[in-house]
């Protein structure tokens, strides 16, 4: 993808334009062109020489961007838009000067009363000289319409500064037309038509135009200027300075200094300048710039810090890891000025009118200044007509309508922690009818805790739990982690272990004070001791309450049972009944056995459970459930990744891998479900912004157009003057631009103004893939078909196991499955008939 900023563009006209010429070159797979950012975006394999070439035969001017500094970029084209903004006011304040003098000389006499110096009292001609030397100064304050307008119809592409430009200029050149035909009328002696053709003049209206519409381009542009505010406040909380240790000794040095690996000192009430991870210290971190989060975030050694976060209590010693353009807070701008870069699919129908607009404008002030002379009006009459026509038209309307609503709305997601990467994908979130969530990490914490701990009578729990900790806490599965995290908060040290042994996807066991303790799945658990009736039951009730029952035996004999479970976040419960109630049919997604994730999904309340899917199966689904709505897949792990691509939009929760990150749509900082609906909420505001600003930018041309060509006038005999045209003009790009400045005002988190989605096609369901797995056991010690049909009985008695073929001759069995088992199991069931398994 490449970036340049263009130079040169008024209107959305200008912008189709250039659009227009980039998107005929060869190599080019799409163009973006946004007015309100002046900037264009590109992705093909044009040469930058080409398309910069493409952009200037069409009459504007092109830079390429650097995108590796696209903060200095950005910086540098606020500046620009700032410092536009400053030039507009030197000329609007020099234009007022002026045309104060000039209204006061052309209509402060004759409709005020004003007196007049005795020089122009009834000196008709040089009163009418000085309104033209008067509103020649004006024009020349104002020539970039001029420039910017002719410049257009020399390279055959209209805009709205040509509408401006030929209005201003049309009552200026027939004014002056007028003047002359004064002299040559006093020359001749016909004094009594010199009065009266001083009232045909209109070089109060050439100035009037020209102000007023600079009038209405500083406003816009002070109000484009709050748009960015959203980036402005990211970039302005880059720290200046850091404290890092060099030699020994601290030292300051500026932030943009700082290299990954150097150790920075971050003391109470300092920012942090880059992205580091702690080494030393203990602190509360403000990370509300980032992520919207009020509640500091405690950090000790390991703990990820970002740039830009304060620190609020402790001094904290931490070594660089991202920094310059890498660290978050760069990436966020990064994102947030892309996808302003990026363009909205509501917007193409106001880029097809844009692109006809002008010359069609054109066409109509001809036309109407044609048929009021055949009508019989006169010359000035029609002129007027044709003037107001020219001056009234507003292309800028329509070009604004979507970028700066998509600005706002990206910005006030920015401040939020949600971060939409396109102005597409801004658009498209909010129209979402199915919500695919995934379980693990997303409805859930993601990581096991301990929930309960069962031991038997003549067991406490703490001499249970600690025996169960003691042999866990060599191991690294997430469930031992459970119990071990546990045991380290009530106990100082485990109990001393030996030949400690793991079985692959089953449990462990070790010896322990001198007796052998083993631990894991109700399977293992029954190969070495019979468990009581109560255990199983409570172990099964554990289960359909989304929990995994572990159970312990201490030598032969059962002692108790720990269940271990990835509980539900606090928010999942609201965020899902949010979504419910914005008419949201919410589908949880996960790899789980369906017993667990039906559990899980009853108590956070889904819509539907679509379990024991593996990653790869993920994207399938989602491909199933586009075919009945708009689909959002909300994820956070490598295995989302397909997903959160196959789906209409994908969310990523900022806490998840960066490949989920780079394959959604939308990145949510606080890692929050909640989130998911504000995101939601938020789009669908904007994409209502986006057509409350469309409608203006149509209907204000539809309805005013007619009004300025005077069809109206033989009715009810409404005219409009120019000046008012041009006014109308200011007006109307200045509604747009405030409208959707009201986004800046949007509480993304109240849902009391939620309204229905719109209701899925049917029912869902889900064609799942019948699972083609095969395992090959090498047996030992079969002789007969009696020993086929014994291991064969063996390996059946699994539900995993759809059949099962041994071979005595081939000293083999091809077990088929359906679903993922252990293979040790299967193995252990072979060698407890008497057979050998290698």
């Amino acid at each position: 993808m490449q970036q340049y900023d263009i130079t040169g563009m008024s209107c959305a006209a200008c912008s189709a334009r250039v659009e227009k010429a980039v998107s005929a070159l060869k190599g080019i797979d799409s163009c973006s062109v946004n007015l309100l950012t002046n900037s264009m975006t590109v992705e093909g394999s044009a040469a930058p020489k080409d398309i910069i070439s493409a952009v200037e035969k069409a009459g504007y001017g092109a830079r390429s961007k650097n995108t590796s500094h696209t903060n200095e970029i950005s910086s540098a084209s606020l500046d620009s838009a700032e410092k536009e903004t400053s030039l507009l006011i030197k000329r609007l304040v020099s234009s007022l000067i002026f045309l104060a003098v000039l209204m006061y000389f052309s209509m402060g006499h004759s409709m005020l009363g004003l007196p007049l110096p005795y020089f122009f009292e009834n000196n008709y001609i040089a009163l009418t000289l000085m309104q033209l030397l008067l509103s020649a100064a004006v024009m020349v304050i104002n020539q970039k319409f001029f420039k910017n307008g002719f410049k257009g119809i020399i390279h055959k592409a209209p805009n709205m500064d040509t509408l401006v430009a030929l209005g201003s200029g049309a009552s200026f050149v027939y004014s002056t037309c007028v003047l002359f035909a004064m002299t040559d009328t006093l020359l001749n002696g016909k004094t009594e038509l010199v009065k009266q053709y001083s009232h045909e003049v209109y070089f109060e209206a050439a100035a009037m135009i020209l102000a007023l519409i600079t009038v209405g381009k500083m406003l816009e542009s002070r109000s484009k200027n709050k748009t960015t505010n959203a980036i402005k406040s990211l970039m302005s909380l880059t720290p200046k300075t850091a404290n890092i240790i060099q030699d020994g000794k601290e030292i300051t040095v500026p932030s943009e200094n700082v290299k990954a690996g150097d150790i920075f000192i971050v003391r109470p009430g300092e920012s942090i300048p880059v992205d580091g991870v702690v080494i030393e210290g203990e602190s509360a971190v403000n990370e509300s710039a980032l992520t919207g989060e009020s509640i500091p975030a405690d950090k000790a050694v390991g703990s990820t810090v970002s740039a830009a976060t304060i620190n609020t209590v402790g001094v904290l010693r931490c070594k660089a890891v991202h920094v310059g353009q890498d660290t978050t807070l760069a990436q966020i701008i990064k994102t947030v000025t892309q996808a302003a870069a990026t363009k909205a699919p509501a917007a193409k129908a106001a880029d097809k009118a844009a692109s006809i607009f002008v010359p069609a404008v054109l066409i109509i002030s001809a036309v109407t200044f044609a048929l009021w002379l055949i009508a019989g009006e006169a010359v000035g009459f029609s002129l007027a007509r044709a003037v107001s026509v020219l001056v009234i038209s507003c292309p800028c309307a329509l070009g604004l309508a979507t970028p700066v609503a998509i600005m706002v709305g990206s910005g006030v997601g920015a401040k939020n922690g949600i971060l939409f990467k396109t102005a597409a994908a801004l658009e498209e979130t909010g129209k979402a009818q199915i919500a695919v969530l995934d379980k693990t990490g997303t409805v859930t914490h993601g990581t096991p805790s301990l929930t309960d701990i069962l031991p038997i009578n003549s067991m406490t729990k703490d001499e249970f739990l600690k025996l169960a900790y003691s042999l866990e806490v060599n191991s690294e599965h997430p469930l031992s982690k459970a119990i071990s995290e546990q045991g380290k908060k009530q106990f100082d040290t485990p109990l001393p272990s030996s030949s400690f042994k793991t079985f692959s996807g089953s449990g462990v066991k070790a010896v322990i004070n001198d007796s052998t303790i083993t631990g894991g799945n109700k399977r293992l658990i029954q190969t070495i001791c019979t468990l009581p009736d109560y255990a199983v039951k409570k172990g099964d009730e554990l289960a359909a309450e989304g929990k995994t029952p572990l159970y312990f035996a201490k030598d032969n004999e059962y002692i108790g049972t720990i269940a271990v479970a990835d509980t539900i976040r606090a928010e999942s419960i609201q965020a899902i009944k949010e979504l419910k109630d914005m008419g949201i049919h919410v589908v949880m997604l996960t790899g789980d056995n369906e017993k667990t994730a039906n559990a899980v999904g009853s108590a956070a309340g889904v819509d539907n459970v679509i379990a024991g899917v593996l990653p790869n199966d993920k994207a399938d689904v989602i491909k199933q459930l586009t075919s009945y709505g708009k689909t959002l897949m909300v994820g956070d792990g490598i295995n989302d990744a397909p997903a959160l691509t196959a789906a209409d939009s994908g969310i990523a929760v900022g806490a998840g891998t960066d490949i989920a990150i780079d394959s959604a749509d939308v990145v949510l900082m606080k890692s929050k479900l909640t989130d998911v609906p504000a995101a939601i909420r938020l789009s669908r505001k904007t994409l209502r912004n986006i057509h409350e600003n469309l409608f203006w930018a149509f209907i204000y041309n539809i309805m005013g157009i007619p009004l300025a060509a005077g069809i109206y006038y033989p009715i009810f005999g409404l005219k409009l003057n120019p000046m008012f045209g041009a006014a109308a003009m200011s007006i109307s790009s200045l509604c747009v631009v405030s409208n959707a400045l009201r986004l800046n005002f949007a509480d993304v988190y109240n849902s009391r103004r939620d309204k229905k989605a719109k209701p899925i096609k049917e029912n869902i369901k889900i064609e799942r893939k019948k699972k083609d797995m095969e395992v090959t056991l090498k047996i030992k010690g079969m002789m007969c078909p009696h020993c086929e049909a014994t291991v064969k009985k063996a390996l059946e008695e699994f539900a995993q196991v759809d059949c099962a073929q041994p071979s005595f001759k081939e000293n083999k069995a091809v077990v088929k499955l359906n679903s993922d088992i252990d293979v040790e199991l299967l193995k252990k069931a072979v060698i407890d008939k008497g057979y050998e398994v290698e």
